[in-house]
């Protein structure tokens, strides 16, 4: 996701974790599958991730940008994203975030 959208959403998620707290931003990641997921396949799909996208605050997002997110995040070649894909995405998308992540392990280890 390039441009300003992408930089927008960088910027939340850290701010997210700040407030809510490891487990609360895990909840609300949880919250933004369900709310963009297939409610039939039970997995985020092209299709679902393009009729609720305004739903998140990017109804701007063009079709080759959201094929490219399922892409992205895809890890296991199914065309869709799964709930453990979609938080890996979220965090992959936020380098700050990934940041803090590895820091707080690195502390957790010692």
């Amino acid at each position: 996701m390039a441009g300003r959208k992408g930089n927008e959403f960088q910027d939340m998620l850290p701010m997210m974790a700040d407030k809510l707290g490891g487990d609360g931003l895990i909840k609300e990641l949880c919250k933004g599958f369900s709310l963009l997921m297939d409610r039939d396949k039970g997995v985020i799909t092209f299709e679902s991730l393009k009729k609720n996208s305004a739903i998140i605050g990017l109804p701007d997002l063009k079709d080759d940008e959201l094929r490219s997110m399922v892409k992205e995040g895809d890890l296991d070649g199914d065309g869709a994203l799964d709930q453990m894909e979609f938080c890996v995405l979220m965090f992959r998308l936020s380098p700050q975030l990934m940041q803090e992540s590895e820091a707080w392990l690195q502390t957790a280890l010692h």
